[in-house]
């Protein structure tokens, strides 16, 4: 198979998994996105975070809403956990890789906060124990999953809006994933400020 096959082949799975996707998808993210902007209209902040690829979502979804998406506004308040390499490295050094979001949590999460969790794989013991640090402040949770993420499903409470990409294969998740994370950036910035410009 040659490189013109596989870069088809791909973008081929690219557009149906969005196809299939969009009608199970997008009731789920225009609830995530209400709930995330009545939290920022009641000056509460999104925490996110994830594990490796899932943790460059984060990353780029607080880096929208600190910086812009599509229009010049103000700043949003968002809070990627996994940017804080020596704070991570540090409580893995004291009492192991779980803890590592839980902890920042209960340290910096509040009362009508939302965090956004990202899996595009199986489990993972630091996420599930970060949904209960954020249950425990009393905040709403945004799951962004998978269809290999089973238990993340029976830790979410009433209010909290989980996104399942019911795909198996991992680069399809991660696409789906960066497309939801843009949708509620843009919906986002589109509730809360309409058509602002800065003059």
């Amino acid at each position: 198979m040659g490189y013109y096959d596989i870069i088809a082949e791909n973008f081929q799975s690219t557009i149906e998994t969005i196809a299939m996707s969009v009608d199970s998808l997008a009731e789920c993210i225009g609830r995530a996105s209400e709930l995330m902007v009545e939290a920022l209209l009641q000056d509460r902040k999104i925490i996110t975070c994830g594990n490796g690829v899932d943790g460059a979502l984060a990353q780029l979804f607080a880096c929208n809403l600190i910086s812009r998406y599509e229009h010049d506004r103000p700043a949003l308040p968002a809070l990627a956990l996994n940017s804080d390499g020596a704070g991570m490295t540090a409580i893995a050094d004291n009492g192991g890789l779980n803890d590592i979001y839980s902890r920042q949590l209960r340290a910096l999460g509040q009362a009508g906060d939302v965090l956004l969790c990202i899996s595009s794989t199986g489990q993972a013991n630091n996420l599930l124990r970060a949904v209960q640090a954020g249950h425990e402040r009393d905040m709403a949770v945004v799951m962004l999953s998978s269809a290999t993420d089973g238990e993340f499903g029976t830790l979410l409470q009433q209010g909290d809006v989980e996104i399942r990409v019911d795909s198996l294969r991992r680069p399809r998740v991660v696409e789906l994933h960066t497309m939801t994370i843009h949708c509620l950036c843009q919906l986002i910035e589109h509730s809360i400020f309409g058509s602002y410009s800065q003059e």
